[in-house]
């Protein structure tokens, strides 16, 4: 009776011991499996950029890339133009106001409530309908066909063709940029305007005698881009202002950005991103440029 006994405790304490070696172990497990859940759902901040179209191929790639190595960031990029990238960041409608054009430059833009953020370089040039004969116009020539003194390509060497003007809309940066430094500053002809880079780029190439403006990163075979007194819009060009039409690529916050926002704006200025996507997409690193240019066009 004794040994039935004695083999009893010992069948008891062996199993006490594993049921609480059980339930420790799954105490361990479900406080392991708390942390790693509250790790993965720790909150991000959605970001959201708007404006300029001519940076918006650059931001939304690198956003992607992003977005692919940190899991949980929600990052939206929308175009509209600069001038409502900026108007809305101004308001506090969106996190990032990406334009062609410095702040100072917007009216209506309190430019010292924002905080500029330069990330990379744009060029830009008149692009034509690649039938229309010309391949390489004067400045003046420039001017005189978007003012509307020159309206048939035969007055520049060209075809017997009526000129088409395209304009992007009054609040595009790439607009603003192009009169300024195109035009020497006067204001181009009443014609059809365009909201969208990609919408003008598709307009020109089926339209006899088109002619308007691109940022270098839409120029393709599609269209041709003229010279302009001998120089040809490349990024060569443009980093020794031998190209003067040209523009810097701002993404603009309202104050200083939140620890998430300067993570993605430091991300813009990695060399993955200034040695890729910026180069791939036809624009130019900050780090390429040879001048520096003011908001008011000082050279330095």
């Amino acid at each position: 009776m004794m040994k039935v006994n004695n083999l009893a405790k010992v069948v008891f304490t062996v199993g006490l011991g594993l049921t609480l070696v059980a339930c420790g172990g799954n105490k361990t497990d479900s406080s392991a499996s708390s942390q790693s859940s509250e790790k993965n759902s720790a909150p991000t901040e959605t970001i959201t950029a708007v404006g300029s179209t001519a940076l918006q191929p650059l931001v939304e790639a690198a956003a992607e890339e992003y977005s692919t190595a940190n899991p949980g960031n929600t990052i939206t990029v929308q175009g509209g133009g600069s001038g409502t990238g900026l108007s809305q960041v101004s308001n506090g409608s969106v996190t990032i106001g990406n334009s062609d054009v410095f702040a100072e430059e917007k009216e209506g833009v309190d430019a010292k409530a924002l905080v500029d953020h330069k990330v990379a370089v744009v060029g830009m040039g008149p692009v034509v309908n690649k039938n229309v004969g010309v391949k390489s116009i004067s400045k003046q020539q420039l001017i005189d066909i978007f003012t509307g003194k020159i309206t048939n390509w035969n007055e520049v060497g060209g075809k017997d063709q009526s000129i088409v003007v395209l304009n992007r809309a009054s609040g595009s940066g790439t607009r603003a940029s192009f009169e300024k430094w195109a035009l020497d500053g006067q204001k181009a002809i009443q014609a059809q305007e365009q909201d969208s880079s990609g919408a003008v780029r598709k307009i020109v190439s089926e339209t006899p005698g088109a002619i308007s403006y691109l940022a270098f990163s839409y120029f393709d075979d599609s269209l041709l881009a003229l010279s302009v007194d001998n120089v040809e819009p490349t990024e060569k060009n443009v980093a020794d202002n031998s190209w003067t039409i040209w523009s810097y690529e701002h993404m603009y916050t309202k104050g200083k950005p939140s620890e998430d926002v300067q993570a993605f704006l430091d991300y813009m200025l990695t060399d993955e991103v200034q040695k890729g996507v910026v180069k791939k997409l036809g624009y130019l690193p900050i780090s390429s440029m040879k001048v520096e240019r003011s908001h008011d066009g000082v050279i330095k």
